[in-house]
């Protein structure tokens, strides 16, 4: 599986997740379900450089290191806890627009609305700027999310099997591909995950993407 940006002459530079599933980087995009924080540490794994990881204050769930050292290096993260609910959006939009770290996370208690999104868009295209790699800004968002305005929405659930590691994997809007499904298999800690079985998402679950 490739590890590092590629190329793609129609969205430009991607994190390319395997089994036709990539992120443009330079864009925002949102993870959901009761597996999105897994699927922002498995995309940390697939990158170089620093995690800037934002969450409330607030918040009780907390990163556990134990938890990230499967997909990633623990010692990459760094965590940001704002104590105000503004600040959440003022820090991943400074830190996209900064360019200083490749993957900058926001775990949030919603999904904000357009007009946020819209600048952290251009807040992530200015740090594009600033370095080689454009950097990548990711959602967190409970439940089936439902941002505005982002580049792709992913939803994750777990559906592990015994001692087998297995998440189902879906994508559920994107602006130039398809919904789509994927059952995502890790068979070792550090491999990523291997993406088969791939669905047609919207046949399989009934419902459109939006």
């Amino acid at each position: 599986m490739p590890t590092h940006p590629l190329p793609h002459a129609a969205s430009g530079p991607r994190i390319d997740l395997g089994g036709g599933a990539a992120l443009a980087l330079g864009r925002v995009h949102e993870a959901c379900g009761a597996a999105r924080r897994t699927l922002a540490m498995w995309l940390a794994g697939q990158m170089h450089g620093p995690v800037l990881w934002i969450a409330p204050a607030w918040m009780p769930d907390r990163l556990n290191p134990d938890g990230i050292f499967p997909f990633a290096d623990p010692a990459r993260f760094l965590l940001v806890t704002p104590e105000r609910a503004p600040d959440l959006l003022w820090c991943l939009e400074e830190a996209l627009r900064s360019g200083a770290a490749p993957l900058v996370v926001a775990d949030l208690p919603g999904p904000p609305g357009l007009t946020p999104v819209r600048r952290l868009h251009l807040a992530a295209e200015q740090g594009g700027q600033r370095g080689d790699t454009p950097p990548l800004g990711l959602l967190l968002t409970p439940d089936d999310g439902g941002a505005p305005g982002i580049e792709t929405r992913w939803h994750m659930d777990p559906a592990h099997s015994g001692t087998l590691r297995r998440w189902r994997l879906e994508r559920r809007r994107a602006r130039m591909q398809p919904p789509r499904a994927w059952a995502a298999t890790q068979h070792r800690p550090r491999s990523g995950l291997a993406l088969d079985s791939a669905v047609d998402k919207a046949a399989e679950v009934g419902q459109p993407a939006t």
